[in-house]
């Protein structure tokens, strides 16, 4: 497999869609991606490719959290997307690795992740470390990663998601 990772490109975004679409099997998380990129919330976009093939998709939007009445510059990460066909290869977590590192180097500080319990706790991802952070989440499937650590340190915190998530 010689499958590349890279930042999206405005001309990707019909194969995001299709990938999307195809992974989820419904337009929904789709629309989600669109409208997040039209009301400017996304803060990353990265694909995988293979062969000139969009395989992959991963997006971190806007988050506003706030751990104590400290700001903390995160992001959320939905959806993750990968063609059926491609899908229990890693392509997924070559994604996510991929984009946390590139977030942690622009500077962010934690992400926050609505997914499987058993899936994103591989990846750093912890819902004890959610666990302080109200909002419309909770549970086992609610989790958090600090980029930079400590990040999330603290009491009581929220979370509050770009307005394409209608929450």
């Amino acid at each position: 497999m010689n499958l590349g990772i890279r930042e999206s490109l405005p001309t990707d975004d019909p194969a995001i869609a299709a990938v999307v679409t195809e992974a989820f099997g419904q337009r929904d998380e789709a629309d989600l991606v669109a409208r997040l990129a039209h009301d400017g919330d996304v803060e990353l976009s990265m694909v995988a490719e293979e062969g000139g093939a969009i395989l992959g998709h991963i997006l971190h939007s806007d988050l506003g959290v706030v751990v104590d009445g400290r700001p903390v510059r995160a992001v959320a990460l939905a959806p993750v997307s990968v063609v059926p066909a491609r899908q229990g290869r890693g392509i997924g977590g070559r994604l996510i690795r991929a984009s946390l590192d590139l977030l942690q180097a622009r500077g962010f500080e934690a992400v926050v992740v609505l997914g499987h319990p058993t899936y994103y706790p591989r990846f750093g991802f912890s819902a004890a470390l959610a666990a302080k952070l109200q909002g419309p989440f909770a549970g086992d499937a609610f989790m958090a990663r600090e980029l930079v650590p400590g990040a999330l340190s603290g009491h009581v915190g929220s979370v509050h998601y770009a307005r394409a998530f209608g929450l």
